[in-house]
């Protein structure tokens, strides 16, 4: 079966909505125009575990425009937009495994199923994809096969690195979340304009004058942060490193330990990428209303299983993806998302303008595995400052932008060693 999703009936939506993203991301149109006319990617077969949503679908175009073949499963149950993963079965002739909802045996069953076929490039968001062909036995022999990978999450970088560090990733794999093209961007524009999306939507809760509580001042907090508070809202923000403390204080939040801002906030959002960031001691203080909701990659950063047993009771869906959590002493808690993704899972994730650049950082990325996969060490390796640098040049083209050039004098001044005069 080359896919398992929803609806095939669905396709002609999905293929307007993959259209539609596609009129807004001019960079990554500019290489699949490349990569159609010079194959770059012939032979590589590569493996996607992202999430299914418009945006996606044009990056998977490309690669396969560019000559390589490209199986597809999602990356999170709730965030698959299952008219888009028709159309790319459908329309575009890409085995797609998705489906909206699908629960946690589905899931596996299909990261199973892209790995059936034997990529020799794997494409992450997460880096499920990953792991499951380190661990599982069935899949092992295709690590002899596999010659690069590409990770876009800051969770899945966490993964690898711990894998790097104790010896046992087995092949390259470049980290496109690091990418200041991604990341400066992406997580900081993209998910701090979605995930406040998300709580909208999902709530429709006036910000304007409510407590926001961020955890985490990592750039995808810094987002949120500071879309929370253009919305009036007044933000607390909680970290354990003491450099993003400090310039959190110093862009003017108030920062405390998450103990404190229990009792004080009235929403309160996850973006760390570690476990049990709010958790028993924490739901026992919250507020009467308080709104939990997390924009990490994994439901784990809110301590689900904790908050269940101290409930006496749990409404399910009071509103979409809304579940009610009532405490012994009266209080309600509400949980968004059953604690996923709030800006997939509630809204649709980031903006197609914002991950055009990321997408095309994954795209050159895969043509720089296809060119470079003998040179690389099985490491978790960066992004070339020119692919950068290029992709930042040909946003700023498309966005009608220029920029200076040093002159001949600036760049001699620049590369010499002694004092100016």
């Amino acid at each position: 079966m080359n896919q398992e999703v929803k609806d095939l009936g669905l396709a002609p939506r999905g293929k307007t909505r993959i259209e539609w993203a596609d009129a807004q991301m001019p960079v990554l149109r500019t290489i699949r125009q490349r990569f159609a006319t010079e194959q770059p990617l012939k032979g590589l077969k590569i493996g996607a575990c992202l999430h299914v949503t418009s945006e996606t679908a044009n990056l998977v175009r490309t690669l396969k425009d560019g000559g390589a073949e490209v199986w597809l499963c999602a990356s999170n149950p709730l965030s698959t937009q299952d008219d888009v993963a028709a159309s790319l079965a459908v329309d575009y002739g890409i085995p797609t495994y998705a489906i909206k909802g699908e629960d946690h045996d589905t899931y596996y069953r299909h990261l199973e199923a892209v790995l059936t076929f034997s990529p020799n490039v794997t494409l992450d968001d997460g880096a499920d994809l990953v792991t499951m062909v380190h661990t599982k036995k069935q899949f092992q022999p295709l690590l002899k096969g596999m010659i690069g990978g590409m990770e876009e999450t800051t969770t899945g970088v966490v993964r690898l690195r711990a894998m790097e560090k104790d010896g046992s990733l087995a092949y390259p794999i470049i980290s496109v979340n690091d990418a200041a093209t991604k990341y400066l961007f992406d997580n900081r524009y993209g998910t701090g304009q979605s995930t406040v999306d998300g709580i909208i939507r999902a709530t429709n809760i006036l910000l304007a004058g409510k407590t926001v509580v961020t955890a985490g001042y990592g750039w995808c907090g810094r987002g949120f942060a500071l879309r929370a508070r253009g919305l009036g809202a007044k933000v607390v923000v909680t970290e354990v490193d003491p450099i993003r403390a400090l310039e959190a204080a110093m862009d003017g939040f108030e920062v405390m330990p998450m103990e404190q801002a229990a009792k004080e906030g009235d929403i309160f959002c996850t973006l760390t990428g570690n476990k049990s960031v709010l958790r028993k001691e924490h739901f026992s203080s919250m507020k009467n209303g308080a709104v939990l909701c997390n924009s990490g990659h994994f439901n784990v950063e809110i301590d689900i299983p904790a908050l269940k047993a101290l409930s006496k009771s749990v409404r399910q869906n009071i509103r979409d993806l809304v579940d009610e959590y009532l405490m012994p002493d009266g209080r309600a808690l509400y949980l968004l998302a059953e604690g996923r993704l709030v800006n997939l899972s509630c809204a649709e994730g980031h903006p197609a303008v914002v991950m055009d650049m990321s997408f095309a950082t994954q795209a050159m990325m895969a043509e720089y595995v296809s060119k470079n996969a003998t040179k690389m060490a099985k490491k978790v390796l960066a992004v070339p400052r020119e692919v950068e640098d290029w992709i930042a040049r040909t946003k700023l083209a498309t966005m009608g932008v220029s920029i200076d050039a040093l002159t001949k004098e600036q760049r001699e001044y620049l590369a010499s060693w002694h004092e100016g005069t």
